[in-house]
């Protein structure tokens, strides 16, 4: 025991050593913005690439990703982006992500509650309409909150410039496609993955012909994908890929990229790797 006792000692010296010379994995910064609009505060999490320094004359784009909390789809973004930089085919780049209070709330525009809109024939899609039916209706709000607040803070604390894209999926790809549609000017580039378009009974698609012919005029990149999802989402998806063909102006970029091997729970962190590979020409 008496010989023991002093290799337990080094070996417990050796482990708290260790200990001691560690430190944490910075992968961004934790920022946050109180929005009058919204009246809560909202947490950003932000990426800021090799080579940035707040104090240099260089400028940055900025991807904005909605579901940005550091749980969330933040962290495979930044993956994404980090790498695809690194063995340079795109360029450094400012990741934002912004962080869920209430994504059901905030990614649904009002309901139009019209007894003679189309009834949904998938019996699932119909009941999480009725489940997001008492808490939906923010994302005007929530549109106004990021066009109003968020993007001049990003613009005021932060070395931005260059195109801005706006990255959504599920209920996130249902805003983002919303934003599209009705103030596409907010993004340059957009990546929609896996839309909740069947809400409100597509209401969204139907009036997607209008807006895109009152709205829709300057140079854009536009990513729509879907997994093996179901019939309405996958349906929805080809469709808004379709009528974003049909009125886009002459300088954009429609992509719809089908993804068979992936699934609504998958498809997030493949569907950015591509598209960001597409839209910087790989």
């Amino acid at each position: 025991m008496k010989k023991l006792l002093p290799i337990l000692l080094l070996a417990a010296g050796t482990v708290t050593a260790s200990a001691q010379s560690t430190k944490p994995f910075v992968l961004g910064v934790t920022d946050s913005i109180y929005s009058a609009t919204l009246a809560e505060q909202r947490t950003i999490n932000i990426y800021l690439p090799d080579g940035y320094q707040a104090d240099t004359a260089k400028n940055f784009p900025v991807i904005y990703q909605l579901d940005g909390s550091a749980n969330e789809d933040f962290i495979h973004t930044v993956g994404n982006v980090q790498f695809l930089t690194m063995i340079g085919y795109m360029p450094p780049t400012i990741v934002v992500g912004i962080g869920n209070v209430n994504r059901k709330r905030d990614f649904t525009f009002p309901a139009t509650n019209n007894a003679n809109r189309k009834q949904q024939a998938d019996s699932f899609i119909a009941y999480l309409e009725k489940q997001l039916a008492p808490i939906a209706g923010g994302s005007p709000k929530f549109i106004a909150f990021i066009e109003k607040e968020l993007q001049p803070y990003i613009n005021s604390h932060y070395k931005t410039g260059g195109a801005t894209t706006l990255i959504g999926q599920s209920l996130g790809g249902l805003l983002a496609a919303e934003i599209l549609l009705k103030k596409p000017e907010m993004f340059d580039n957009y990546i929609v993955v896996s839309p909740s378009l069947w809400w409100d009974g597509e209401s969204l698609l139907a009036a997607a012909p209008q807006l895109l012919k009152t709205t829709y005029r300057n140079k854009k990149q536009l990513y729509i994908t879907v997994g093996t999802e179901g019939n309405v989402m996958e349906g929805d998806a080809a469709k808004l890929a379709a009528l974003l063909k049909q009125y886009k102006s002459k300088e954009a970029r429609v992509k719809m990229a089908k993804m068979p091997q992936e699934t609504h729970l998958t498809i997030l962190h493949r569907a950015v790797y591509n598209a960001l590979l597409w839209m910087n020409g790989q």
